[in-house]
């Protein structure tokens, strides 16, 4: 079948920014995520195409090899130079469809595909939502992330079973090559293995000489107490696995917190905004606030202005990855109504001829 295409997979154009690959990746990520469309084959086989599509373009590197295979799909073949004649046009299938830039898998007896030497897996990142309640307690999260992982029936070799890699005959298993230029001499990647040192004759039927196949995985993370928006939390391990018996990479899960209608971030503390009637702040108050705990009563002294600020200490929300707690803030405004009774207008009456005077006045003074 032919090859996909990544950019119309993302919905973009080939001269899309960094940036717009990035957002168009997110939004059908989200769209098409496996715990959004549960049980749905079609939404899960559409994410792992969004999700390959931005592993090929949303890295840079690896966009300019796709970029170039696009161009002149036959100056890649099996990266030996130029094409001989009876070049298999599949070769250029193999180009597009190939995930991490890395060179066209050779064909049976006719050169080997390059195989990178031995590497750590690639890190990666997910993103989660939870409620505020849930940041602030901790709370485990289920989380899907597509993935690879190693192919069964090689081993993760990429040959055939039964076959093995070989040491390519090119480089004789040293990875590079030379080529005089008068007194000098230029080494580079062989052009035969790609920098492998070895070759596979015969690929493996269920990954194609890819060593791995991708899929989705499911976790449960453990989200801390305190985790605010934008936290990162690292599972070691967790990322793609390495080629040719290297590490895993690391998956890094990103959260976001939902606001809450009581209590607004600010930094490592919570901020409250209290209402408090004309009289509260005349004449002073026992009021109840709330905490994260439950509840506690604060003294508004007379005459307290709006914007005043009062800080419970150490009964906000743990403080993410550090010891302690932070604070809460409560920031007393006064409850005005829209529209006065008659006897609160009779009250406002009484009122302002007690405060008689311009209390601008002074403004005026020079």
């Amino acid at each position: 079948m032919p090859p996909q295409d990544h950019y119309k997979v993302l919905g973009v154009g080939r001269k899309a920014t960094q940036d717009e690959i990035k957002k168009a990746y997110r939004k059908l990520a989200r769209q098409y995520h496996p715990d959004k469309n549960p049980g749905d084959a079609k939404a899960e086989e559409r994410f792992k195409q969004v999700s390959q599509a931005h592993d090929v373009l949303g890295d840079a590197e690896k966009r300019k090899d796709y970029d170039r295979a696009l161009l002149n799909p036959f100056s890649q073949a099996g990266r030996g130079g130029s094409a001989q004649p009876g070049f298999d046009a599949s070769g250029f299938g193999d180009i597009l469809s190939d995930l991490f830039g890395q060179a066209t898998r050779g064909r049976a007896g006719g050169g080997a595909p390059p195989r990178p030497r031995s590497e750590r897996g690639r890190d990666l990142e997910a993103e989660i939502s939870i409620g505020f309640d849930q940041a602030i307690r901790g709370a485990e999260v289920p989380i899907s992330v597509p993935t690879f992982e190693r192919c069964n029936t090689c081993g993760g070799t990429g040959a055939k079973p039964g076959t093995a890699p070989k040491v390519c005959p090119r480089c004789q298993g040293r990875g590079i090559e030379s080529e005089g230029q008068g007194l000098f001499s230029i080494s580079q990647p062989c052009s035969q293995c790609g920098g492998a040192g070895t070759v596979i004759e015969e690929l493996c039927p269920t990954c194609q000489g890819e060593g791995r196949k991708r899929t989705v995985k499911r976790y449960r993370v453990n989200v801390p107490a305190g985790a605010r928006e934008g936290s990162k939390i690292r599972l070691a391990g967790k990322g793609e696995p390495g080629r040719d018996g290297g590490p895993s990479g690391d998956l890094y899960v990103i959260t976001h917190v939902q606001d809450s209608p009581v209590f607004a971030r600010k930094g490592e503390n919570v901020e409250v905004e209290v209402p408090l009637t004309i009289p509260e702040a005349l004449r002073g108050a026992n009021i109840e606030v709330p905490t994260l705990d439950g509840r506690k009563t604060l003294r508004v002294p007379p005459g307290t202005r709006p914007g005043t600020v009062q800080r419970l200490r150490g009964l906000g929300p743990k403080r993410f990855g550090k010891p302690g707690r932070g604070d809460i803030h409560y920031r007393f405004v006064l409850d005005l109504p829209d529209r006065l009774t008659a006897e609160q207008e009779e009250a406002v009456d009484g009122l302002a001829k007690v405060f008689n005077g311009n209390p601008r006045e002074r403004l005026f003074t020079p």
